[in-house]
């Protein structure tokens, strides 16, 4: 091997290597398996009106804040805050569709992550004969950043959920009356 070559066969070589590390990340999409078995739903022996009203009712019992919703779709969202520096967003989406055996209510959490970022800025002074300089200048400017957003997927989440939605179905949840401890 020349000398010239046995210094570009490494170089080849890292690049190379280097190349593969930089490669994108295969789609996502090739990872749905469109599973006939769902987390995702879940069928009530009423009709779809009915059972997205029993949906709402339940996300209101958890502390969600519901926005106006059509009859047949509930969109329900609930704030947390782990950490003075990090925030959590919780939205649920319930779609009520007509079913033989009733309604198929189907539900889509939204997990959206937050943290706190400063704006950093600077401040340039002009010198005449000298030039300009930059200072960095200190801010209170904070505010809540979005660093991610994942639909929630885990099973036990929306068996949850829809175990809920179906103790309020079969009215095995105590009624607000019945927790008044009226007389």
């Amino acid at each position: 091997m020349s000398r010239v070559s046995s210094r570009l066969f490494p170089m080849v070589c890292a690049g190379l290597t280097f190349a593969g590390c930089a490669s994108p990340p295969p789609p996502v999409y090739r990872g749905e398996t469109f599973q006939p078995d769902s987390p995702f739903v879940t069928w009530i022996a009423r009709d779809p009106i009915g059972a997205c009203e029993l949906g709402k009712r339940a996300l209101l019992s958890q502390g969600y804040r519901i926005d106006d919703a059509d009859p047949t779709r509930i969109r329900g969202e609930k704030f947390f805050q782990p950490r003075s520096d990090r925030g959590v967003t919780l939205g649920i989406t319930l779609f009520c569709l007509p079913s033989s055996l009733g309604a198929a209510v189907y539900a889509n959490g939204l997990e959206t992550r937050y943290e706190l970022k400063s704006a950093a800025s600077s401040t340039a002074v002009n010198v005449a004969g000298i030039g300009g300089i930059s200072l960095p200048w200190a801010s209170d400017k904070e505010a809540l950043v979005k660093v991610g957003e994942e639909t929630i997927s885990d099973a036990g989440f929306y068996k949850r959920l829809f175990g809920l939605i179906e103790g309020l179905a079969s009215g095995t949840m105590p009624s607000p009356t019945e927790d008044a401890g009226g007389g």
